[in-house]
């Protein structure tokens, strides 16, 4: 991709960003109500622009449906987790559209963002050179896939069990359910990876959930349009509207991220074409019904 064009990328996303500023801070519509969405495509232009930038390569212009599919997956991952909030109810939504038919396709825009977000971040990290001589001494730990299931599927449980205790699990659990999983479709995970000793997308993927929480935040808090966290214990130290220790789930949310869209990946790849619609459409009514579920429980107030 031309320097020319990427730079543009970037510059167009700067543009956006202080005009949501300024928006906010006069009151203005469209940028009070749909603050979440000036701060984050955008980030993603000005991610894809950087990343083009440093390495010649840009998703959204060079590789279009494979971005578009990370958007897609991006809601169904999402919508993942919002399944146990619908038990835990550590957060919630206020100020939202009290309109459906603007609603629910915000829902659907405002998720789409996650996987891409943390994912270039972390793609951007990795082209700066951020953990490139981080190499260990491999290491075995033999038939480990069986051992990380069971971890996964209690930490799936747990939360519902013990919900006061254990809701922090829920960003844990997908690491261990489905990276074994993915190691065996396609012979490379995560954890396959730290066994030989490359630690690098580790790093990288840590840093780019804690970079991503903070952007999260600090654009959640001035929005009216928001969520609000309501923790069973922790709400101490807040930076923004997050507590403190909350940060800290951010490191292991970004392993997930790239677990989940990996292995959503794996699975298309090995289904047919009208499987592939199949797989599609499920997610499609799964997302309905979730946003249905979202109105009815988790969100607390509308505009």
């Amino acid at each position: 991709m031309r320097p020319r064009l990427a730079s543009g990328q970037m510059l167009v996303a700067v543009v956006l960003w202080v005009a949501a500023i300024g928006g906010r801070l006069m009151g203005a519509e469209p940028f009070t109500s749909w603050l979440y969405f000036f701060a984050w495509w955008p980030l993603l232009l000005f991610l894809d622009g950087l990343l083009a930038r440093l390495t010649g390569a840009s998703l959204i212009r060079q590789r279009p449906r494979e971005f578009v599919r990370m958007l897609w997956f991006s809601v169904t991952v999402w919508l993942s987790f919002e399944v146990f909030n619908l038990w835990l109810l550590n957060w919630r939504y206020a100020g939202m559209e009290p309109r459906l038919w603007l609603r629910w396709p915000g829902y659907a825009l405002a998720f789409a963002t996650v996987l891409p977000g943390v994912l270039l971040t972390a793609r951007v990290l990795t082209a700066l050179g951020v953990g490139a001589h981080l190499q260990e001494t491999p290491r075995d730990w033999g038939n480990w896939q069986p051992l990380f299931l069971l971890i996964g599927v209690a930490c799936l449980i747990l939360p519902f069990l013990a919900p006061n205790y254990a809701f922090p699990l829920i960003w844990l659990a997908f690491i261990f359910l489905l990276d074994p999983l993915l190691d065996l479709m396609t012979g490379d995970s995560l954890t396959r990876r730290f066994l030989v000793g490359d630690r690098q997308r580790h790093l990288c993927l840590l840093l780019a959930g804690l970079l991503c929480g903070l952007w999260w935040e600090m654009w959640n808090f001035p929005s009216p349009a928001r969520w609000v966290y309501t923790l069973p214990v922790l709400n101490f130290g807040k930076i923004f509207e997050m507590p403190l220790l909350g940060y800290l789930g951010f490191l292991p949310f970004a392993l997930e991220c790239w677990v989940m869209f990996e292995f959503l990946k794996a699975t298309e790849k090995r289904l047919s074409g009208p499987q592939r619609r199949l797989f599609y459409l499920a997610q499609a009514a799964f997302w309905l019904v979730m946003f249905r579920a979202l109105d009815v429980r988790t969100v607390i107030s509308f505009q």
